[in-house]
């Protein structure tokens, strides 16, 4: 994490490695505007139908519901836990560090996210161990959380908390 978004306007996720031996690499960060607001704003997006018509919906999307992680690992005292993996073909976009026990977040635009949304959760979890991985959800736009296949959940951003 860079700093206190108020204090600045971009935050930063690093790549966690999760003890794998090949699968990841420690690279990049990723980058964060700390406000969707802005973001949309320097998108051009002025409305809830310019939004759902942009490119960067996705985008946009996985920004919210990193803003809302960053905000739930601080309430919870937590820095530092909140990470993304990727290998060269997948990525999970949210790793959650509990004390050695993983929280796994793909964050989907869609509101009935299905099995597919899950093939990197899946993934990810079989090369770390099932016993490692504490939650994994795909954190969509849906009124209600739900079951998905191989125990995964549909999360609404609401369920965050």
């Amino acid at each position: 994490m860079i700093a206190n978004s108020a204090q600045f306007a971009v935050s930063k996720v690093a790549s966690d490695d999760l003890d794998l031996v090949h699968a990841s690499k420690r690279g990049s960060p990723e980058l964060y505007l700390a406000d969707t607001g802005l973001l949309c704003a320097l998108l051009n997006i002025r409305s809830e139908e310019a939004l759902q018509q942009s490119p960067a919906v996705g985008a946009v999307w996985e920004t919210f519901v990193f803003a809302q992680l960053r905000d739930r690992e601080r309430r919870g005292g937590r820095t530092g836990s909140l990470f993304f993996w990727r290998d060269r073909t997948r990525e999970v976009d949210f790793v959650v560090d509990t004390g050695g026990r993983l929280e796994l977040f793909e964050a989907k635009w869609a509101e009935l996210p299905d099995v597919g949304d899950t093939v990197n959760l899946d993934f990810v979890r079989n090369v770390v161990g099932k016993a490692r991985v504490a939650a994994a959800a795909v954190v969509c736009r849906a009124a209600n959380g739900f079951p998905l296949p191989n125990g995964f959940r549909a999360l609404p951003v609401t369920e965050l908390r």
